[in-house]
């Protein structure tokens, strides 16, 4: 049955960094938000690759060539259909959920902003889904409109629909913040912005990994994700982009793969997806991200919703109880995913992931690639838990019972 100890149990069997220890103790890993675990399956798949069909893609007429240019291939579909995509032709591999959303800034924002133009996007973001929106308005003398959270840590709704107006051409939002774990209303804030016009641009690097997404019923125009946030190795990640704003936007890296014909003064592209995808990519990152979709549909993402939001429902609950802890985000599990910010009396977020990690506790410390909200929350930076489905109880009993002695250290 899912969440049992059984269940989980058999599930960390397939994870072989869990036989580790560190510091003398077995590894807790509690900072997946920054990158997760990859299993058995994930591991294989590039190692198969590398030792019986290395080879180029698109190039050769090889069988090692044709194994490779298959599998890489069926990869796109696999992600395709993972996030229900209606053609596997609008999943772009890209290095990572960064280089996506650079990409519908560059080939989209530059071509078609101009002055007067807004884009709306909200203090909660990643730096990926703001500087690159930063530099696209300085250079279009489009206007950068950025929406507030409440003091529970939620989304300002009312705000953000009010910065929306008939000279709004983007909205870019992230699905579910990094920091406060917040999941946000997608197919709501995407209606909004149709109403005049706009595209919604969704930062799904949080929310891909850990709550079912359906690009077609959120109606949303991007959406980008990485491959190393959800099983999968590093160096891969993709862009879904609704097929006809793909087929108008041009490329945003220039080279080989990418082009139909070349004369000296001019070319055309391929086709979708390779028009995106110059040079050689990373097939063995396509090829291990593919495993890492097979395994997370192989479990269910209801099952990994359902699991982690009790998961995180315990884990609020038990941090609680840590004398003069400071926990950001909204008190309960609901509308949020295990990402659990938080500070501890006056100890410096670093110490506290230092004491944590001396008992083989992994957790992520800093300011999370979230600077403005970390001021707008009122703090330099926190210390953050943030939890997979491979991850147990006992484990948040462990870390809570260290957080007591760290402050018995500081005291």
């Amino acid at each position: 049955m899912i969440g049992t100890d059984e269940w989980v149990k058999a599930i960390r069997k397939d994870f072989p960094i869990f036989e580790r220890k560190v510091n003398g103790h077995p590894l807790v890993y509690f900072d997946n938000a920054a990158t997760t675990q990859r299993p058995h399956s994930v591991i294989e798949a590039v190692d198969q690759f590398y030792r019986t069909y290395n080879a180029n893609v698109h190039r050769g007429v090889h069988t090692l060539a044709a194994e490779a240019t298959e599998a890489y291939e069926m990869a796109h579909k696999k992600v395709a259909k993972f996030i229900h995509a209606k053609r596997w032709r609008e999943i772009v591999f890209t290095r990572n959920a960064t280089e996506a959303l650079n990409l519908v800034a560059y080939a989209w924002g530059l071509h078609r902003l101009k002055p007067g133009d807004n884009i709306v996007t909200t203090i909660m973001e990643h730096h990926s889904n703001l500087v690159p929106w930063q530099k696209v308005a300085k250079w279009t003398g489009a206007t950068l409109r950025v929406a507030d959270v409440t003091e529970e840590g939620r989304l300002n709704l009312d705000h953000l629909r009010s910065l929306i107006d008939e000279h709004t051409k983007v909205v870019a939002v992230t699905s579910v913040s990094n920091t406060l774990g917040v999941v946000n209303p997608i197919p709501e804030i995407a209606r909004w912005a149709h109403e005049v016009g706009a595209i919604v641009v969704v930062d799904g690097a949080q929310g891909v990994p850990h709550i079912p997404t359906d690009v077609q019923a959120w109606d949303v125009d991007f959406l980008a994700a990485s491959g190393h946030k959800m099983l999968g190795p590093t160096g891969i990640g993709f862009l879904y982009g609704k097929e006809d704003l793909l087929e108008e936007m041009e490329p945003f890296l220039f080279g080989g793969e990418m082009i139909r014909e070349v004369w000296v003064d001019r070319a055309t592209w391929n086709e979708l997806p390779w028009k995106f995808e110059a040079g050689t990519p990373n097939i063995a990152g396509g090829i291990g991200l593919a495993a890492a979709v097979d395994y997370l549909m192989q479990i269910g993402m209801e099952n990994i919703e359902a699991y982690e939001r009790e998961l995180t429902a315990y884990a609020l609950e038990r941090l609680k109880e840590v004398p003069g802890i400071v926990l950001y985000g909204p008190d309960s599990a609901e509308d949020r995913v295990g990402v659990l910010s938080f500070n501890l009396g006056e100890i410096h977020p670093h110490d506290v992931a230092s004491i944590l990690d001396y008992h083989g506790i992994a957790i992520r410390s800093g300011h999370h690639c979230a600077q403005p909200l970390m001021r707008r929350l009122g703090m330099e930076g926190a210390a953050r838990i943030s939890l997979y489905f491979y991850n147990t109880k006992e484990e948040i009993d462990l870390a809570v019972e260290v957080l007591h002695k760290a402050l018995e250290i500081f005291a």
